[in-house]
């Protein structure tokens, strides 16, 4: 497994992280032994950097991650967690107090005195421009509760406010070979900041693992049924936005692009490469729900660079099918 520094925090990371979004259960149900298993698989695998968010199963998959960590005290491992979103989506509730709460919150559900880094969860757009709220994050550096601060976008516009603040020592950001846009604006940006991205969504909700027909069933607790139409957050988190028709046509295309290639691949380890292997990237966040799932996404971060005519091919394949769709809105 190759790896990167993580922008401005300076820690060595794994390019194939993990998030955990479906251990809290919006992926439908994840028993707790299955979800310790993953997370063991996936260390095993060489991934060294986790993400979560105190939203997700209100708790459950930070305190998941907590009792992995707990039981193995010996592992060098970076858990990102995110904050802002337990709370009404309005700027004035993005106050020192609140931080304060929320990450002594995350801090026992981890079971850590200090958190590693944690992110501003896709808060609303005017909070990134906010002096107040830097300052109270600058807070918390200086008080030891937490290591480095970043923060979780939704638009480019919005990560390329964050990365203009001295403190900010990562973005992260939907990222995928069905969401290109972040390449124009954001990856050079942070670049020359030394702010490092964080790739999520790498597989466009599972769009590109090739795995699914337009027939293909979501359980009811899949945000994949229950947000194709953005009611319950921002659409462009449920197959980055894209039409699922669309987005399943569009996939099998990617497919036959990726059984064209100089050696053996599968459409999702295809995918996370290309995430990997943007000049930028730090880390890529891929979820999982079973071991092998996740150490077939590990494999992705120690892949030969991809051709050429493969990158080509993605960004026409993206030109296409894809572009009306999700260019201008994210």
């Amino acid at each position: 497994m190759e790896t990167n520094i993580l922008g401005r925090t300076e820690r060595p990371v794994s390019v194939i992280g993990l998030g955990t979004w479906q251990l809290g259960g919006d992926w439908g149900e994840v028993s707790e032994s299955d979800a310790l298993a993953l997370l063991e698989a996936s260390v095993e695998a060489g991934v060294t950097v986790l993400d979560t968010a105190d939203v997700y199963g209100d708790g459950r998959s930070e305190q998941l991650i907590g009792r992995f960590i707990g039981d193995h005290p010996d592992l060098d491992l970076t858990v990102m967690t995110k904050m802002g979103r337990r709370v009404d989506q309005v700027p004035e509730n993005y106050t020192l107090d609140n931080f304060r709460a929320w990450t002594d919150r995350s801090r026992r559900n981890l079971g850590v005195d200090q958190l590693d880094l944690v992110q501003l969860h896709c808060p609303p757009t005017s909070v990134y421009s906010h002096d107040a709220v830097y300052d109270a994050l600058d807070t918390l550096v200086a008080d030891g509760v937490i290591a480095h601060y970043g923060v979780s976008v939704e638009t480019c516009d919005e990560a390329l406010t964050a990365i203009s603040r001295r403190g900010t020592a990562t973005v992260q950001i939907i990222l995928n070979a069905f969401r290109l846009k972040p390449l124009e604006y954001v990856l050079p940006a942070a670049q020359e900041a030394g702010v490092g991205v964080i790739a999520r969504v790498p597989l466009a909700s599972g769009l590109l693992s090739g795995k699914y027909t337009p027939d293909t069933q979501f359980a009811e607790s899949d945000h994949r049924s229950y947000n194709r139409d953005g009611s319950a957050f921002d659409v462009g988190e449920t197959f980055s936005g894209v039409d699922y028709e669309t987005g399943v046509a569009a996939a099998v295309e990617f497919s036959t692009l990726v059984a064209a290639l100089p050696f053996p691949v599968t459409p999702a380890q295809a995918a996370l490469a290309w995430v990997a292997q943007q000049p930028g990237v730090s880390t890529v966040i891929p979820g999982a729900r079973t071991p092998a799932q996740a150490r077939s996404n590990a494999e992705a971060g120690s892949f030969a660079k991809l051709p050429e005519e493969f990158l080509a091919a993605v960004a026409d394949l993206y030109d296409r099918r894809i572009r009306a769709q999700v260019h201008a809105r994210w």
